[in-house]
C-alpha cells in the first residue's frame, strides 16, 4: 500500500518555480529520492496556473513517510518555502491493491 501526497505550492512572480530550481540545485531533491521507501518525488507546473507548482511525492508506506518528515532535509525544505513565501494545499492518496492490469485496456502504449 503506497502513499501519494500531492502538494501544491503557490507563490508570486515565479517564486514556486525558483523554489523547485533551488531544491534541485542544492541536491535536496536527489537526497529525498534516495531515501528508503521513496517511490516518486517530481515537480510539475499546472498548464492553467504557472504560479503553482505540483509536487507528486510517493512513499512505500507510512513509516517511510514519517522517517522523511523526521529527516534533516525537512528543515532545509521549510526554510526554502519561507524564503519563497509559498503557500500550500495538500491532497493525500492511498493506492489500492488491484494491480497494474486493471486499467490496461485504457492505456495506449
Amino acid at each position: 500500500m503506497a502513499l501519494t501526497v500531492n502538494l501544491y505550492y503557490t507563490g508570486k512572480n515565479g517564486s514556486a518555480q525558483q523554489f523547485a530550481k533551488e531544491m534541485i540545485d542544492q541536491g535536496v531533491v536527489a537526497a529525498i529520492k534516495a531515501e528508503p521507501g521513496n517511490l516518486k518525488y517530481d515537480y510539475f507546473i499546472p498548464y492553467d496556473d504557472p504560479e503553482t507548482l505540483l509536487l507528486i511525492d510517493s512513499w512505500a508506506d507510512q513509516a517511510s513517510l514519517d522517517a522523511h518528515h523526521a529527516s534533516p532535509m525537512m528543515k532545509q525544505l521549510a526554510e526554502l518555502r519561507e524564503k519563497y513565501d509559498l503557500h500550500m494545499r495538500v491532497e493525500r492518496y492511498v493506492s489500492d491493491d488491484r494491480g497494474d492490469d486493471v486499467d490496461e485496456q485504457f492505456i495506449r502504449k
